[in-house]
């Protein structure tokens, strides 16, 4: 491991007791609180997290575009680190106007848009029940008592008593959000949750604490694309190589929180209004900016190479990028994580053979990109999907045991065996 010595602190040393970390809004122009927080050991470990996306309707049906109103919002997420107490972190990042949170709280699942009784927990906003977040602005919460274990899911109702118009939201959830008219965020069944999707809204991490000063930063932030976050999974299952990877340190006796902080179709070179953007600039917000983590797994780039192979119309027109451009790319991200102190990962492109994304331009950059990855040394590891994934008989691509039909994105046994791949004692 690569050992830097970190930036200098932003802000003069806060409280390590919980009760003080309160909510607070800010806007782009200023760091987030996460940041100082992380660098200061304020006590708090990101458990879960989702990278936010621009309204959007290009997935499968979604509110993102017609935003709420007047309606309550129930998520559920499951966390991969435990604690004695929680907070949720909220982003408002693509919103045009200040969104309101009448109320807000957090329980333990029961099933579905149920939760368990007597774990109900209404969170406050700097000691105050209801928040306005400024347009661009994210916040965290107060300490809410509510302990929870490592692997366990938990549920957030947000009241929108207003009219919110477009929301920020993660489009590609693979577990299922319920909406219910007027306010139910005290509610422990699940029947006036009538309206389902699949993505997250506003809702950007779940962090855990004991009320101590956090010193250790032994989380890992996996970073990239759809297969990162988990494209062809089984919905409401936790089947994301993410979950695969968090499960497996656990049997290691290794047990420690590993956050997605992948989106489906981005891309490390270019912005896109689908897509997030491109990763150097979101790559401090939705890996470096998360407490408690001092590992980063990157992989990405083969919607950069394959959208100019595609005759999808999700991209266009798309620039042919070469694995120069590309190498230069992945080194914009080596040097952002090392001058934060982090180790960072790199990892080889999967296979792509007989997909959509595949061509001779695409699979030559995706080969020399590879060879780069393995032999160059400028990430302080690396994890060979390729080799992982591959099948032996076709080495361009994946093997069928692990392919979901699309020929791009694994199944569950894939997104497992590319957990199986990683050797744990680079992370």
């Amino acid at each position: 491991m690569i050992s830097r010595a970190r930036k200098p602190l932003l802000a003069t040393a806060t409280s390590a007791a919980l009760a003080l970390t309160a909510g607070l809004a800010v806007t782009g122009a200023q760091a987030s609180p996460e940041r100082h927080e992380k660098r200061e050991g304020a006590g708090w470990s990101a458990a879960w997290a989702a990278s936010p996306q621009r309204p959007s309707t290009g997935f499968r049906p979604n509110w993102s575009e017609a935003g709420f109103d007047g309606q309550t919002l129930r998520q559920v997420v499951r966390v991969t680190e435990g604690g004695k107490h929680a907070r949720i972190r909220l982003s408002n990042a693509y919103g045009t106007s200040p969104l309101k949170i009448a109320s807000a709280t957090i329980a333990r699942t029961k099933k579905g848009a149920s939760v368990e009784k007597g774990s109900v927990r209404r969170l406050t906003f700097g000691g105050k029940p209801s928040v306005t977040i400024p347009a661009r602005g994210q916040l965290s919460s107060d300490a809410a008592d509510l302990e929870l274990a490592a692997f366990e899911s938990v549920t957030v109702t947000l009241h929108l008593s207003g009219t919110t118009g477009p929301a920020t939201f993660h489009a590609q959830s693979f577990a299922t959000s319920y909406r219910a008219k007027g306010n139910h965020t005290a509610d422990t069944g699940g029947r006036a949750f009538g309206d389902s999707t699949e993505s997250w809204y506003y809702l950007s991490g779940v962090d855990v604490g004991d009320g101590r000063p956090q010193k250790r930063r032994d989380g890992i932030v996996l970073f990239g694309d759809s297969i990162t976050d988990g494209f062809a999974s089984s919905t409401d299952l936790n089947r994301r190589w993410s979950d695969a990877l968090a499960e497996r340190l656990a049997k290691s006796g290794d047990q420690r929180p590993v956050l997605n902080s992948g989106i489906g179709g981005n891309m490390v070179l270019n912005d896109s209004a689908w897509y997030g953007e491109k990763s150097s600039h979101r790559f401090e917000r939705d890996a470096l900016d998360l407490p408690g983590v001092g590992t980063v797994v990157v992989l990405e780039g083969l919607n950069d190479i394959g959208f100019s192979e595609t005759d999808k119309p999700t991209y266009k027109p798309a620039p042919v990028v070469s694995a120069t451009e590309l190498i230069d790319g992945h080194r914009k991200l080596i040097r952002a994580a090392r001058a934060d102190g982090m180790k960072v990962v790199g990892a080889t492109l999967l296979p792509l053979g007989g997909s959509d994304h595949y061509g001779p331009h695409a699979a030559a950059v995706s080969n020399e990109f590879n060879r780069w990855v393995r032999t160059s040394g400028e990430y302080d590891a690396y994890v060979d999907f390729d080799k992982a994934l591959a099948d032996p008989k076709d080495p361009e691509r994946i093997a069928p045991a692990y392919d979901s039909g699309d020929h791009l994105h694994p199944n569950d046994a894939g997104y497992r065996a590319m957990a199986r791949a990683v050797d744990l004692g680079v992370l």
